[in-house]
């Protein structure tokens, strides 16, 4: 039962009393799975080019890039803590009778494997610093296995405080001039494929309360340094996620959680809150990439190479798509022409046209379909790696689409959908490029094409107690599910995210 105090509280929030009880509803009665029709493939939703194709794209990227508004959009909110887990796991178990046992285990995930390259993570020098600083010789810890106070420096207030920084601001690669953090090398990377005529890089970085000031300091102190380099100006903004987008916890009975003082407790929404401030922001062509997937100067030409693909592919299917939802307005349009309409609407936009009821109604239906936002979204080959997929999905009304489908959509105790997420070939690694513009040059609502039907419940832990938590339709998933969507392979080198803080000793981030 909520108190009238609950509904101020809810209010300040920005959250409405129907959307408050909308979020318990979907406690009580969960969110349907996808219902997937098939994987999509090569030649069957993916597209794969040619080396050919793949230059003439390049050239047509570098004539007409410049002249658009590019942006590029970085979700860096999240904090690194997870990165650490296996060292926090070490640290409450360590003692000197045990230091030999935990450390038996040297597989490339480990501990051991951790203090024994230590010295190659770009962070060293500033541990070391830190340690110097407080009187200690980091090498000669390191000689008597005095694990505890490196990870004490490394991680907690009174050192790196790396456990409470966010991973854009930790020290990911090493360079001959120093060592550069993550969000330095977004600013290179923006310098080279997100550059307007006036030599300017816009980058949008979402980023938690907490970490905003020390986001603009930091900026602050090294944007300079870049704009000397490429000879650019950035443009950098920050935002944060949205207090209305956050969720309510509840029990396992589906009632609201409350805090030691009786307030109702809320959670935030997942990345798919994020979709508010892509909607916020003014862009033409926006890049969207998680800030942990870079990688240091001497690989970086193949992500140069497919980013401008992707963006490259999306400015010519657009351009070609305004020009045809100017015909479809004329009364006067052919049956020729909206021949050619459908056929450029199944071939090069994956739109499935099977709902189309009379060739009266094909000019309005096809104007509809088209009159979408549009993003091309780059898919690696499936090693083994953990995320989302490709899939092409079947709604309520028999309508295919191609979607980024998550493992925690899926039923996978029906059979027939497990032997579909057995035939991927690919996976989601977060490489997108969207166009967020009409046919008129004005801004798509985004929220307008979100599927509230897609988020998430899962459930979590809080002061010893279990409770279930929802998240949004994902950014990528369900808060995109309405865009035109375009699936383009890309190589796996563009796919090296940082899960864990030891894969910054991979080879990719060396």
């Amino acid at each position: 039962m909520l108190e009238p105090k609950d509904i101020d509280f809810i209010a300040d929030k920005g959250i409405s009393l129907n959307q408050f009880k909308t979020h318990i509803l979907n406690f009580k009665t969960g969110f349907p799975h996808s219902n997937l029709y098939s994987a999509a493939i090569v030649n069957n939703g993916i597209l794969r080019f040619s080396e050919k194709q793949v230059n003439e794209l390049i050239r047509f990227f570098d004539s007409n890039s410049r002249q658009r508004n590019m942006l590029k959009f970085v979700p860096a909110s999240g904090a690194a803590s997870r990165m650490f887990k296996h060292l926090f796991e070490f640290r409450d178990q360590l003692d000197k009778n045990k230091t030999d046992e935990l450390l038996k285990d040297e597989n490339f995930n480990s501990v051991a494997y951790f203090f024994k390259h230590l010295s190659e993570f770009a962070f060293y020098e500033d541990l070391s610093e830190r340690m110097k600083h407080d009187g200690h010789n980091i090498e000669e810890f390191i000689q008597k296995k005095d694990y505890k106070a490196i990870i004490d420096h490394l991680l907690d207030s009174n050192g790196l405080s790396y456990a409470s920084l966010p991973k854009a601001l930790l020290r990911f690669h090493n360079y001959n001039d120093g060592a550069r953090l993550a969000i330095e090398e977004h600013l290179v990377e923006g310098a080279v494929y997100c550059k307007n005529a006036k030599d300017e890089v816009n980058i949008h970085f979402t980023v938690s309360p907490e970490h905003r000031e020390k986001f603009i300091e930091t900026i602050e102190n090294l944007k300079g340094k870049y704009e000397a380099m490429f000879g650019v100006q950035f443009n950098i903004d920050l935002s944060i996620q949205k207090p209305s987008t956050d969720m309510i916890a509840v029990d396992l009975q589906n009632e609201p959680m409350r805090d030691s003082k009786g307030n109702l407790v809320f959670r935030p929404g997942g990345h798919g809150a994020l979709i508010e401030n892509l909607n916020d922001i003014e862009g033409d062509i926006i890049f969207v990439k998680n800030i942990d997937n870079i990688v240091p100067d001497k690989l970086r030409e193949s992500t140069y190479t497919y980013k401008k693909l992707i963006a490259a592919h999306l400015i010519k299917v657009q351009q070609q798509t305004f020009e045809y939802l100017k015909e479809l307005e004329l009364e006067n349009i052919t049956k020729e022409k909206i021949a050619e309409i459908e056929l450029f609407a199944e071939q090069e936009l994956f739109i499935d046209l099977s709902m189309i009821t009379s060739a009266k109604n094909k000019p309005e239906f096809l104007f509809k379909k088209l009159n979408r936002p549009i993003r091309v979204c780059g898919m690696v080959k499936n090693e083994g790696e953990p995320g989302g997929g490709p899939f092409w999905v079947l709604n309520d009304s028999g309508e295919k689409s191609l979607q980024i489908v998550e493992s925690s959509q899926i039923n996978l105790e029906n059979k027939s959908q497990k032997k579909i997420v057995s035939d991927a070939t690919h996976f989601n690694p977060v490489d997108l490029v969207c166009g967020v513009l009409n046919y008129q040059g004005k801004k798509f609502n985004l929220k307008n094409f979100v599927d509230p039907q897609t988020g998430f419940i899962s459930i979590k832990s809080q002061n010893g107690k279990e409770l279930k938590a929802q998240e949004l339709p994902g950014l990528w998933n369900g808060a995109m599910a309405d865009w035109i969507t375009i699936f383009v392979e890309c190589p796996i080198i563009t796919f090296n995210p940082v899960k864990i803080i030891n894969d910054l000793l991979r080879e990719q981030h060396q």
